[in-house]
């Protein structure tokens, strides 16, 4: 599940490598992409997004692989969650009360009031990361990594800095929208507790999010005002939303940390769903299948519809070389996850891979409905256009090759497969069309050179 992304820094359209960290690269941070973690968090955000009138589907939520606590939203519609949260949280409420302040910044516009920032941001060549398409980081169940240099860390945390009163207007928004959805605002009032208790440390060992939004005594005490008057203080937390934060937890945990320390912390000894989930993921990692796979298989038969227990287990088949029975355990995650972009593709990937001419148009369609919910997702269409070269349909394979080339800001490769585009897709159709909003993007005459 673990991969590699590097970013080119400034240019909005980056990457796409994908490849196996090595030890030293994987220290930085990186982008982490898993259907399981981004549906936990798309389940604790959408009801806020909603009380605060804003489309979910608009905004976009990256999670990003370093140990620290922070969280922060660029660009206005794009919100980035540092692992280290969510690891480190002890209840759901926590990761919600954080995902309704930064909700607040959003609503109060406040990185796009701020155009000095952009402007010192841009001179650590950061933008790229901060501002940049993130269509790099789309297509895969696995995680796609940004190493992000020191100077470049630096960056993010000039451009991210908030003054006092824009804390106090996202505190506001942040609650309003608590006891709009009905849920409480201690988890919120816990953490800010938790970062204030670091204000007295060296800057170096401080919280990321504790430099880039100022904790006051002031605000914690505007918290306990609201708790004393809410009546949603003592609202427990959703029992679906503890046990999704645990898995969500055990995952991170297991991917992330080494095998013997997974296996420390989940002991053989505890027969939960969270523990045999970690075992199973660090017994993967070891390449210890005969350990792993009786453990998902025990938990795919105590819940046969949970379509990330059948991903998990066609992905350690298929990085195993197990390629045909990895397209069983894919085929049924798809059937209960129909809308997931990352399986979908994945399992067009099994079934390229298996190179079969019955599975090419399947595979196709896979593909087609995995860029209707990710269409920036430029490993998608590279694969979509295999699929296609291997049916024969040249002006889909040279459509999306202009796709992928236009996201990855290879002007002159999308330049040359528009042109060829354009010979072999019916004039008026909805694949021409597109072609010619890409030559005009590019620069070129519609239905030209």
């Amino acid at each position: 599940m673990f991969k590699l992304i590097p970013f080119i820094s400034v240019l909005l359209c980056l990457v796409v490598t994908w490849v196996h960290p090595s030890p030293s690269i994987a220290k930085g941070p990186s982008l982490i992409r898993d259907a399981e973690i981004e549906n936990t968090i798309r389940a604790y955000a959408t009801p806020l997004f909603l009380a605060a009138d804003l489309d979910p589907q608009a905004i976009k939520v990256h999670l990003i692989n370093d140990n620290s606590l922070n969280a922060f939203v660029a660009n206005g519609l794009n919100m980035f969650i540092n692992t280290g949260l969510l690891m480190k949280s002890s209840s759901p409420s926590e990761v919600i009360g954080v995902i309704a302040h930064e909700t607040g910044h959003i609503l109060g516009g406040h990185l796009v009031q701020r155009s000095q920032a952009v402007k010192d941001a841009a001179s650590y060549n950061i933008l790229g990361y901060v501002l940049g398409g993130l269509a790099v980081a789309g297509g895969r169940s696995d995680v796609g990594a940004a190493v992000i240099k020191g100077s470049q860390a630096a960056g993010i945390t000039a451009f991210l800095n908030y003054n006092r009163s824009q804390e106090s207007a996202a505190d506001q928004s942040a609650v309003r929208l608590l006891e709009a959805t009905k849920q409480t605002a201690k988890g919120l009032k816990t953490f800010m507790e938790i970062l204030a208790d670091q204000e007295l440390l060296s800057s170096q060992y401080q919280s990321p999010y504790i430099r880039t939004h100022p904790i006051s005594r002031h605000r914690i005490d505007f918290f306990e005002e609201h708790l004393r008057k809410s009546k949603y203080a003592d609202a427990p937390d959703n029992p679906k939303f503890i046990e999704l934060n645990l898995r969500m937890q055990a995952k991170l945990k297991a991917f992330i940390e080494p095998p013997k320390r997974t296996l420390r912390t989940y002991k053989e000894s505890d027969k939960t769903i969270v523990a045999r989930y970690a075992r199973a993921i660090a017994y993967y990692k070891s390449t210890n299948l005969e350990k792993a796979l009786p453990l998902i298989e025990s938990l795919i038969k105590e819940e046969p519809q949970n379509p990330y227990f059948r991903e998990l287990k066609g992905q350690m088949l298929f990085e195993n070389g197990r390629v045909v029975e990895a397209l069983a355990p894919y085929q049924t995650a798809a059937k209960y996850a129909p809308k997931s972009a990352l399986i979908l593709v994945d399992l067009a990937r099994v079934k390229l891979e298996l190179d079969e001419p019955d599975y090419l148009q399947s595979a196709m369609k896979n593909l087609q409905n995995a860029l209707r919910y990710e269409p920036h997702s430029s490993f998608a269409w590279r694969q979509l256009a295999i699929a296609a070269g291997r049916s024969g349909l040249q002006g889909i394979t040279s459509l999306a090759m202009t796709e992928e080339a236009f996201l990855q800001g290879r002007k002159n490769d999308a330049r040359y497969h528009a042109s060829q585009a354009d010979k072999y897709l019916k004039r008026g159709s909805r694949e021409w069309l597109r072609v010619q909003d890409i030559k005009a993007q590019l620069g070129l005459k519609k239905n030209g050179k």
